[in-house]
């Protein structure tokens, strides 16, 4: 009797539920492809990371480890457990601990600005495309990678990746750092610029996450200004310039026990502590994923019970 009087009711209610979970899976879920991005150079990329075949003759894997390291000093390349150096790219990798928290600083150096780029998920621009940072970045041949500003998860704010605009919808309230073709950085407001402008006046990168941490060499952020989850301390990742094509990329773990994790504020005040003229920050929790050699060297974690790598739109990184 309950069912034949509220049958509309019923109806009504499953096909709003349904609609929803829709509307969810749509948004959140279902992937889409609006470009497949081509890189002609792929092919020629340079491997940095160094191979070792673990042994149960410890004589054998040091005498192979030697082996392979004296190869990448004739060759010019150096690389150990923590840098990287040949002719164009110097990469410093050091831990530091503060705040309760472990922080991962990698300090580059390079000849030119080329080396400096972006990269999307399985080589695609859209929706809901993802990929873990480790696999995006072995796919371009990446010596050092962070994730970036994980553009799918919104639908407007400017994407300009390696001089090409995919997306240039603004978002009113974004606060952008804008990479320039010689290697500068910039923070600039999208509702006082289009994506055409920035292309235009040199722009390679344009990231959309935010906010800026650092201008002018002074902290940007304070705690009165942070709202809603900003005010958490958080897995971080950030990235600065000190001084012209030397720049430092920072990921801070967090949500464990071990490693509590920075408020913005925090953040601000330790890049500023490294030197930056202007310092940038990029997507946080779960994606903050620092690679370098071949492996993830921070720990990456969504909920703090389990250390694992969440999958992202994109990634920076240092490679040819």
């Amino acid at each position: 009797m309950f069912f034949r009087r509220h049958w509309w009711a019923l109806i009504y209610s499953l096909l709003l539920i349904a609609f929803t979970i829709y509307i969810a899976m749509n948004t959140f879920v279902v992937s889409e492809v609006y470009t497949v991005v081509t890189d002609d150079s792929s092919s020629q990329v340079q491997s940095a990371t160094t191979t070792t075949t673990q042994s149960d003759d410890a004589d054998s894997t040091t005498e192979a480890s030697t082996e392979s390291e004296s190869e990448d000093e004739d060759s010019g390349t150096t690389v150990t457990e923590s840098s990287y150096s040949d002719e164009n790219i110097t990469i410093t990798i050091t831990e530091y601990r503060e705040n309760d928290t472990s922080i991962y600083v990698a300090d580059v150096v390079l000849a030119s600005a080329e080396y400096l780029k972006t990269a999307f998920a399985q080589s695609a621009y859209g929706k809901n495309v993802t990929e873990k940072t480790s696999s995006i970045a072995e796919g371009v041949g990446a010596i050092l990678a962070i994730n970036g500003d994980y553009y799918g998860s919104q639908e407007n704010g400017y994407v300009l990746r390696n001089g090409v605009i995919y997306r240039d919808t603004a978002s009113s309230d974004a606060e952008d750092l804008v990479i320039y073709s010689d290697g500068d950085f910039g923070i600039v407001s999208e509702s006082e610029v289009t994506a055409d402008e920035l292309l235009e006046s040199g722009a390679e990168q344009v990231l959309s996450f935010g906010p800026a941490l650092v201008v002018d060499g002074e902290v940007s952020v304070s705690e009165g200004e942070e709202v809603g989850k900003a005010k958490a301390s958080n897995p971080r990742t950030a990235i600065g310039i000190i001084d012209s094509l030397h720049y430092v990329f920072v990921v801070s773990d967090g949500r464990t026990s071990e490693s509590a994790g920075l408020s913005l504020s925090e953040l601000a005040e330790f890049m500023q502590g490294l030197g930056v003229t202007t310092a940038y920050n990029l997507d946080g929790g779960g994606s903050s994923t620092m690679y370098f050699n071949g492996e993830v060297i921070n720990n990456p974690t969504t909920n703090g019970k389990k250390i694992k790598e969440r999958s992202v739109s994109d990634i920076v990184y240092i490679g040819y």
